[in-house]
């Protein structure tokens, strides 16, 4: 069997970024034809089109999709193995990054994040935004390059993964809702009106569901799309919310807030980013900058 010229990775790389045979041409300084021959090549190697006309471009393969990750992760450790180690100047570092979070984080750790980054790299921006769905392709795309959540067997594979802090839920409520200051029997918890976060709206989706006992059934009067919301909603009627403990702290002060009189499970959030940033030296001191934010008293 022939060896593989470890070349064509790099233009792979490219290819699946551009998904455009001149774009690609044009970024790696060759003509149309040869990154044409090219493709052929990585077809032949590969053993799949990769790219297929669809009107007038052209568009990924299956067998495209699972490599462009891949590939690019493999592209940068080769171009890091390759490049004089230099130590890094944390002053001189001029970057945005995008951290993608629920409700409720920023307001919780996003002061500490932001005092070390400023006292460390002052020219690092971080800009935050709300987690709307579970999609994980923003991450792929390098729309964003670190977000939050729990992980779930359907986020993609090829992701890393690194746990921040476990978390449980507790309800919340106003301090002149009747069972402020009171013992909460699971029986007046389910009975009393709640306020879910749901992002669908449907009650089936409410994101405390996969934590709470199976046959848990809640008198539902209201659902929203965050906990901040959720909380709002709580403290000024007589709602209950239920959300993250540590992940509100911050939201929750004013209210009165218990431990569930039901039994839940306990979860673990984490940090998730792309592999292509894995070896990224200032991404990893941005990693190590929120561990630090999350377990700081």
């Amino acid at each position: 069997m022939s060896t593989p010229d470890l070349n064509l990775l790099y233009a792979l790389d490219v290819l699946l970024e551009e998904g455009s045979v001149a774009r690609a041409a044009r970024r790696l300084r060759l003509s149309p034809s040869a990154m044409s021959r090219t493709l052929s090549r990585l077809r032949q190697a590969t053993g799949d089109p990769l790219l297929v006309r669809a009107g007038r471009g052209l568009i990924p393969t299956p067998r495209a999709l699972e490599l462009r990750g891949r590939v690019g992760s493999v592209v940068q450790e080769g171009q890091a193995l390759l490049r004089p180690t230099e130590a890094l100047d944390l002053k001189t570092v001029m970057r945005t990054f995008t951290l993608r979070t629920a409700d409720g984080f920023v307001e919780n750790f996003g002061p500490r994040l932001l005092a070390r980054i400023g006292a460390e790299a002052p020219g690092i921006r971080v800009n935050f935004l709300q987690k709307p769905d579970k999609d994980s392709s923003p991450l792929r795309e390098g729309q964003i390059d670190l977000e939050t959540a729990v992980i779930e067997p359907s986020m993609g594979p090829e992701l890393r993964t690194q746990a921040l802090f476990r978390d449980r839920l507790v309800g919340a409520i106003s301090v002149s809702h009747p069972l402020a200051g009171r013992r909460i029997t699971a029986k007046a918890y389910a009975q009393a009106r709640h306020v879910i976060v749901s992002r669908s709206g449907f009650d089936e989706d409410a994101v405390d569901r996969p934590f709470l006992p199976e046959g848990l059934s809640r008198h539902i009067a209201s659902a929203v799309s965050g906990f901040a919301t959720a909380l709002s909603l709580a403290r000024h009627s007589a709602l209950i919310a239920t959300v993250p403990e540590l992940h509100t702290a911050a939201l929750r002060k004013g209210m009165f807030s218990f431990p569930l009189p039901v039994r839940a499970t306990g979860f673990t959030v984490s940090m998730v980013w792309h592999p292509r940033l894995d070896a990224d030296p200032v991404h990893r001191w941005l990693r190590a900058c929120l561990r630090a934010a999350c377990t700081s008293e």
